[in-house]
């Protein structure tokens, strides 16, 4: 958001990072406890956003993370490896739409068709592509 504007109630609805979720919420989503919400910021996966009053508030982009560490420790994995693993989960999937950001933009607009009335660029004979073998 650029400074002087201003944010809409419904901004926030579509917003996978806006920190609408309290602690005791988020635990009782995810089936789970706030010590294990802290744990996960202990290990460096989640930083929650802190309240006025101090409280942690998670969004839902941090219960996905923290929903999947759970799947994985449930599984038997470690916490520490749980976090790991879904940490480089989380940064393959950004570096995917990164990529397909940038793919997208490198092709650009598709390209324009030669009309009957424009002269049509032709590629040179195949006679007189050298074979390499001379």
């Amino acid at each position: 958001m650029t400074p002087g504007t201003t944010r809409k109630p419904t901004d926030s609805l579509d917003d996978d990072d806006y920190p609408a979720y309290t602690m005791g919420r988020a635990a009782d989503m995810l089936g789970t406890t706030p010590a294990f919400l802290r744990a996960l910021g202990e290990a460096g996966l989640i930083t929650p956003l802190r309240s006025d009053g101090g409280h942690r508030r998670y969004s839902r982009h941090q219960l996905r993370l923290a929903g999947r560490v759970r799947e994985l420790v449930d599984g038997g994995t470690a916490i520490d490896a749980a976090c790991r693993i879904v940490l480089l989960e989380d940064q393959l999937a950004e570096a995917r739409q990164l990529n397909e950001q940038l793919r997208h933009q490198a092709t650009g607009p598709p390209a324009i068709e030669p009309s009957a009335s424009s002269p049509a660029v032709s590629s040179p004979p195949a006679s007189s592509v050298s074979g390499g073998g001379e």
